[in-house]
């Protein structure tokens, strides 16, 4: 299949399926590379699957502890069916991942690699967490950062941006999405637009006039180019050394 026309599906496990849908629905890129048949998100229930009347997905930790576990055996049940695509061709590449604080720091270089893949799922934690046997049934864990959210569909929703906006077509123009922060592991440039000269008091309420640089005045494209490299390595210096690393 033409890679320009193959199809991101992306499934995610959660306990609030409306989050996700009110995602889809709102947001105009994702819902244009739907129309385009470009990008499939969708929500998986992880209600539907829970046990007896009640639907019970999660149980109270073994060993005593506070709050509830989600159940190992509800989420293997969930991945199964989110994992199973109509018409399924051997070539497509299935990733299921586990959004957890304990995973590995998502970066750019992972939306690169996720991004070759045509079907990514993803498993939402909520309440304390989920029986560590889940960790058997994906292929990789996954952290947004450092800190405690309520689950994981924010996460789920900032990794899917982000690699589904490198996928052909998505953007519009493929090159929308190159030179951007942390494309060549450096922060973007300095951007400017009309007008030419903002005026503006500092803190000492003197007038003062903020200029656009000259060389992005010249239109001489090649002096620009070389402009933007030595100001996005200006700026990673100062503010993300760690990245020229």
């Amino acid at each position: 299949m033409d890679n320009k026309k193959r199809i991101l599906n992306i499934k995610i496990i959660t306990l609030f399926p409306n989050f996700i849908e009110n995602f889809v629905e709102g947001f105009g890129i994702v819902k244009r590379a739907i129309k385009l048949k470009l990008l499939k998100i969708s929500s998986v229930d992880l209600r539907k699957f829970g046990l007896g009347q009640r639907q019970v997905v999660d149980g109270r930790p073994y060993g005593g502890g506070v709050g509830m576990v989600l159940r190992a055996d509800v989420i293997k049940k969930a991945i199964e069916l989110a994992q199973k695509i109509k018409n399924q061709k051997p070539k497509i590449k299935i990733r299921t991942i586990l959004l957890t604080p304990q995973g590995k720091p998502f970066k750019q270089i992972d939306a690169v690699r996720l991004a070759k893949y045509d079907h990514l799922v993803f498993v939402c934690g909520r309440y304390e967490g989920f029986d560590e046997r889940v960790r058997s049934f994906v292929d990789e864990e996954i952290s947004i950062g450092d800190y405690v959210l309520m689950g994981g569909e924010l996460p789920a929703l900032v990794i899917s941006e982000a690699v589904m906006r490198l996928r052909p077509g998505v953007l519009g123009k493929d090159e929308s999405s190159v030179g951007e922060s942390f494309s060549e592991a450096m922060l973007e440039y300095p951007q400017y637009t009309k007008p030419e000269i903002l005026e503006i008091k500092d803190l000492k309420l003197k007038n003062k006039k903020i200029k656009v640089p000259k060389v992005l005045l010249t239109g001489h494209h090649k002096n620009i180019e070389e402009w933007r490299r030595e100001e996005a390595l200006k700026r990673t210096k100062k503010r993300r050394p760690e990245l020229l690393n």
